[in-house]
Order: C-alpha cells, then structure tokens, then sequence
C-alpha cells in the first residue's frame, strides 16, 4: 500500500523521539543500578526521570504502531471468511480505533488542564506533571491523525476488494 503524507511523516519523527527516550530510560537506570550498587550512591530522581521518560516513550510509539499497523491483532475469523469481509473487519477496526483514540484525547484535556493549574510536581525532582501531559496529548493526537490516514487506506482496500 502506498503511504504519503503528513501522518505518514510526522510518526516516524514522534518514534524516534520515543527511541531516544528508551535510551535515556535505560542509561539513567542501569546508572542508577550500578552506583547503587558499586558505590551505595544512587542517582537522585530516577523515579521521577524513568516515570517522564516512559510516558513519553509509549505516547510518542503509539503513532508509528497505527501507521505500521503492527498492534496485536487476533485472526479469528480471518482464514473463514471471504477477502471481502476481512477488508469489511479492517475498516471497522480502523473506525474503532479513530473514536476510540479521539475519545481518549478528548477525555485527557481536563486533566492535563488540572495538573497545570494545580501546579502539581513530582516528589524528588519537583518536575511539572504538566510535561508527563505534553506526550500523552501530543502523542494520542497524532496517532488520531494516523488512524485516519489508515482508515482512509482500509476504505481504498475494501472498495478494492468489491469491485473484484
């Protein structure tokens, strides 16, 4: 299938951030891990760093998961029913997972929202909650655009497959 575009392009820039996030992930824990233990000397804020680092790392991935369509997929009844159903089950996949996407950006507004105006931090490092927001809309936004791309690829294929 040929993919072009916007969604096309932005995700794969959203995951190599999220891969550069990994990064960081790992190297600030196995520092963490061997001062504790060669030196008793932890790094202070870990806790803190791990947690920002993962929500970006899985909020950032989401979009080039849709893109690729590489989520879990279980093929019950793909092997049952005709081509024509299965690109039928494709587009309804993608549809649900457009208005499931949509719905959960529309539901993280408030309280992201929140965490601003409360000024909440985090406990070690005192990091605006705020930032762990930043991914998450981010993220779930653009995997909504991406969806669509692919819903919109999923229509094509079906439309494809009546008409033989």
């Amino acid at each position: 299938m040929r993919r072009s575009g916007a969604p096309d392009g932005l995700a794969p820039l959203l995951a190599g951030v999220a891969a550069a996030f990994l990064c960081a992930m790992m190297l600030v824990t196995v520092a963490d891990v061997v001062l504790r233990s060669l030196l008793a000397y932890p790094i202070f804020g870990t806790f803190d760093l791990v947690e920002l680092f993962l929500v970006t790392l899985i909020f950032l991935g989401l979009p080039e998961t849709f893109r690729r369509e590489e989520h879990v997929v279980v093929d019950l009844v793909d092997h049952i029913v005709r081509p024509r159903m299965v690109a039928l089950l494709k587009v309804l996949g993608a549809l649900l997972a457009v208005a499931l996407l949509a719905l959960m950006l529309w539901h993280s507004v408030a309280p992201a929202r929140d965490t601003y105006v409360f000024g909440d931090r985090t406990l070690d490092l005192g990091i605006p909650r705020y930032m762990h927001w930043i991914p998450i809309l981010l993220g779930t936004a653009a995997a909504v655009l991406v969806t669509l791309a692919v819903l919109v690829r999923c229509v094509r294929a079906a439309r494809d497959a009546w008409r033989r």
